[in-house]
C-alpha cells in the first residue's frame, strides 16, 4: 500500500539535489539511504535515495536516478510516495494514514450523523479532510484537535465538532457575501 510522504520542490545546485517538503512524520524511516519512493508520474517512476541532508526545514535529497538540475528540475511538484504494509498504523496514536480516514463515518460531537469522510487534502499549514454529508454536499474540515477531537478506528466513526457553519454551510448568507456571493 502506497503512502504519501512528501512533495519534491525546487531543485538545488547542479548534481541533481531536489529539495522535500515532509508529508511524514517518520522522515528519518521514510527518507533512509537506500529507501525506495514511487514519483506520481513525473520524471522516473522509481526513485531511490542516494542522499539526505537537512536544509531550512525541508529535506535536500539526491536520488540515483537523478544525475543533474535538469533532470532534478524535471520532478518539480511530484508526489513522493513510500510502499507499507496494509495493516501498519504510525507509532503515535494522534497520527493516521489517509487509508484509515477515508471512510470513516462521521459524527457532530452531540452525537448526529453528519456523513463520510471522502478524502484528506494536504495542505502546506494543515491536513482538511472532505466530508460528503447525507445531502450529497462535500464540506471541508480541518484536521486540527479543536475540530475534530475523537477518532475511533474501531468503531469507524470520528467526531466533529458542531461550529456554526462548519458542518451545515449557509448557502443564503453566502450568496450575499461580497467575497463568497454576489454582494
Amino acid at each position: 500500500m502506497l503512502v504519501v510522504v512528501g512533495r519534491i520542490g525546487r531543485s538545488h545546485g547542479i548534481r541533481g539535489e531536489v529539495s522535500v517538503e515532509l508529508r511524514t512524520d517518520e522522515p528519518d524511516e521514510r527518507f533512509a539511504v537506500g529507501a525506495s519512493l514511487q514519483a506520481d508520474g513525473r520524471g522516473p517512476r522509481r526513485l531511490t535515495i542516494k542522499s539526505v541532508r537537512p536544509h531550512s526545514g525541508r529535506l535536500l535529497i539526491a536520488f540515483e536516478e537523478v544525475v543533474d538540475r535538469t533532470g532534478a528540475e524535471a520532478l518539480r511538484g511530484a508526489t513522493l510516495s513510500a510502499e507499507i504494509e496494509a495493516d501498519r498504523r504510525p507509532d503515535d496514536p494522534e497520527e493516521f494514514y489517509d487509508r484509515q480516514l477515508i471512510g470513516l463515518q462521521v459524527r457532530s460531537t452531540e452525537g448526529n450523523a453528519v456523513g463520510e469522510v471522502t478524502g484528506v487534502v494536504h495542505l502546506p499549514l494543515q491536513d482538511v479532510l472532505s466530508v460528503r454529508r447525507a445531502d450529497g454536499r462535500d464540506v471541508l474540515v480541518p484536521f486540527v484537535t479543536e475540530l475534530v477531537p475523537e477518532v475511533d478506528l474501531a468503531t469507524g466513526t470520528l467526531r466533529v465538532a458542531d461550529r456554526p457553519d462548519l458542518l451545515d454551510p449557509d448557502d443564503d448568507r453566502e450568496a450575499d457575501h461580497p467575497v463568497l456571493g454576489n454582494g
